[in-house]
């Protein structure tokens, strides 16, 4: 594993909302569900959603083979990866000191195909496992042609940068008295209740993973 440094520009403005700790990077990654890939092709900057899972110090990147973007970023380019989750909604008496709680990662670090099966198979486990836990060992699992439609791009972490707000409402002395109600709407992923596949075997019990799903 390689070392892992923690990007500290800015810090200076809001030291208090920047976190160096490893632990704190590998949750927000682990709790995320998905991340925007930033890189650069003959100066043109793109920036896509995708899918991704983390195993120890390395991030993989699910997507098909016949896309552009991962056949691009397979090449070793540079990469800049961001994992966002909003916690809540701040909300103070003057528009100007609305804010959110929330925590992100921007992870730096060079694309790599995934090309031995071991690392293949235990990325698609791993992507399914973080997507919904229990779903890998329930569900068919894929087969030889299915993966190979399939392309994984490794991400060893080279450095990271972890900042979050988890605070109240910070307004302005001479607001305090306002007749407007001010305060933090906690925000979250909730699941709704499950839609059955009007297709196939009907009356299949639903399983634990599902009725109790949370991040």
């Amino acid at each position: 594993m390689k070392t892992k440094n923690f990007r500290t520009e800015g810090s200076r403005y809001y030291p208090k909302r920047y976190d160096a700790d490893p632990l704190t990077r590998d949750a927000i990654l682990d709790e995320g569900l998905v991340c925007h890939v930033a890189f650069n092709i003959d100066n043109q900057p793109f920036i896509i959603p995708t899918g991704y899972c983390r195993v120890e110090n390395t991030l993989y990147l699910h997507g098909s083979v016949g896309s552009h973007f991962f056949m691009q970023m397979a090449k070793g380019i540079p990469l800049c990866i961001n994992v966002t989750v909003v916690d809540g909604l701040v909300l103070a008496r003057s528009v100007f000191h609305h804010s959110m709680n929330y925590r992100s990662v921007v992870a730096f670090g060079k694309g790599r195909l995934v090309e031995n099966e071991e690392e293949r198979w235990l990325a698609a486990e791993t992507f399914t496992k973080h997507v919904i836990p229990g779903r890998w060992t329930d569900a068919r699992q894929p087969g030889k042609n299915e993966m190979k439609k399939t392309m994984f791009i490794a991400v060893d972490i080279e450095e990271a940068s972890v900042k979050y707000r988890a605070e109240g409402v910070g307004d302005d002395p001479a607001d305090m008295d306002l007749d407007v109600w001010a305060g933090v709407l906690p925000l979250k992923i909730t699941p709704l209740a499950p839609n059955a596949d009007e297709n196939g075997k009907q009356g299949v019990p639903l399983p634990d993973y599902i009725r109790n799903y949370q991040r």
